[in-house]
């Protein structure tokens, strides 16, 4: 960045990177005893099925927290990448079999979530609609899974609680019995500075609630596409710049729909929460 400061993505990976090789101890024993100390090797990743590629900067990360130079990439992140070689690499071979697996590790689950995330993407095509990831990511590898959404072509979410409200059915009940309304709270919310006013509901009343003290999104959950396009309507009725966001349930089978009954947004917490990692892996050749 032009004014020197670290980008997220950036420190992110160098703190994963830490975390990874730490789980692995102090030494790699089986290296030591053996691989030579002055001995190279050359490393080749290769993608074993169709993905859509991310995690590069977490890959690199561990392989400089190792002593190494980076991969030479063939893709970007987000490049959709045939079986076959996705970047080589060549440097100390104790090293490279160090950072083997938690590179991996770390690419399979985001290239898995950049995956399926396409998937997802691609089923919205031609829609106007956008796929959100959700809060539903593992402890820890937050900003990989979100930066994951986004190079497939999905969309942001809140990625904290800081800065965007989210009434949810816990926070209606927490406010009902605290006397005070929705209004009351969302105006409080403004003059803290909140970003977003997103309000989840469950019933036209929530949603007539909702649009007279000025949510400026309302999220539909666990509701069939009719509703959807019910609600979106009566919603739109009362406030044309509001929008819809729909989730609970939703497969990628069925989102297109949900996005023609005129949901602005689609959530999706399966895009993080049990996505199947891509297969990827290093095969690493000793030299001499």
């Amino acid at each position: 960045m032009p004014d020197g400061r670290v980008h997220p993505l950036a420190a992110d990976a160098a703190r994963l990177a830490e975390e990874a090789l730490r789980e692995d101890g102090s030494r790699d024993i089986t290296s030591l005893v053996t691989v030579g100390r002055d001995q190279e090797g050359t490393a080749v990743l290769e993608a074993r099925q169709p993905l859509v590629l991310s995690g590069r900067r977490y890959a690199d990360a561990v392989l400089t927290a190792c002593g190494l130079p980076p991969f030479a990439w063939t893709a970007d992140d987000g490049d959709s990448v045939p079986v076959g070689t996705v970047a080589t690499l060549h440097g100390p071979l104790r090293a490279i079999l160090r950072a083997e697996r938690p590179l991996l590790n770390l690419l399979q689950r985001a290239a898995g979530v950049a995956t399926l995330t396409r998937r997802a993407v691609t089923a919205l095509a031609g829609t106007g609609c956008l796929v959100l990831h959700t809060r539903k990511t593992t402890p820890g590898l937050r900003l990989l899974e979100v930066a994951a959404v986004l190079d497939a072509g999905g969309a942001m979410h809140r990625t904290e609680l800081a800065s965007t409200v989210l009434v949810k059915d816990n926070h209606w009940q927490a406010l009902r019995a605290s006397g005070r309304s929705l209004e009351e709270a969302l105006d409080e919310a403004r003059a803290l500075g909140a970003v977003g006013l997103q309000v989840e509901v469950e019933s036209l009343a929530q949603l007539r609630e909702a649009c007279a003290a000025g949510a400026t999104r309302l999220l539909i959950d666990n509701q069939p596409p009719d509703r959807v396009r019910e609600w979106a309507r009566e919603a739109r009725a009362q406030h044309p710049a509001i929008e819809i966001e729909a989730s609970g349930g939703i497969t990628l089978e069925t989102m297109r729909q949900y996005a023609l009954a005129g949901a602005d947004f689609v959530s999706l917490g399966l895009l993080t929460h049990s996505v199947p990692a891509a297969d990827l892996g290093l095969e690493v050749r000793g030299n001499a």
